[in-house]
């Protein structure tokens, strides 16, 4: 491939790159949180539940191929590892099988935490003049947040 030339310099396209694997780990770790609690609910809420973390883990399934996509564009690897994803990762992974409201919850917090992430990353784009790494993230913040509060309301 010929190199890079985007109007972003090497160190700024690295910063934000480090900073997206972050946010690909933090949004890889809460897909599988989901995808587990949705394998995994019961209880009184379970329909509602159920459909409402597949619609969550299906969107955050796209969500990664878009962030990993990103790094690429940016001329960095982007990791594609459990191994490299649990050390990026601001999201623990969770043992067992919690109750359906500590689940949501959990989730909760998992996308208050992507939402952290995003705000991170958004100061290097912007800072870098990176509008489409901002753009992204930005939208992603969104989602995140508009998640965060539907989760809330159902506690």
């Amino acid at each position: 491939m010929h190199s890079i030339d985007i109007g972003i310099s090497t160190e700024n396209r690295n910063a934000i790159a480090e900073g997206l694997k972050k946010l690909l780990a933090d949004s890889y770790t809460l897909y599988l949180q989901t995808h587990n609690f949705h394998w995994n609910v019961t209880g009184p809420q379970f329909r509602e539940l159920h459909l409402m973390f597949e619609e969550h883990y299906t969107e955050l399934a796209l969500a990664v191929d878009e962030i990993a996509e990103r790094i690429r564009t940016l001329d960095v690897v982007a990791p594609g590892t459990y191994k490299s994803f649990a050390k990026l990762s601001s999201i623990s992974e969770v043992e067992g099988v919690p109750a359906s409201r500590e689940m949501v919850e959990i989730l909760t917090a998992g996308h208050e935490q992507v939402v952290k992430t995003c705000r991170d990353v958004l100061v290097l784009a912007q800072g870098a003049a990176d509008e489409s790494t901002a753009s992204l993230v930005s939208d992603r913040m969104r989602l995140h947040e508009k998640t965060a509060w539907m989760l809330r309301a159902t506690l």
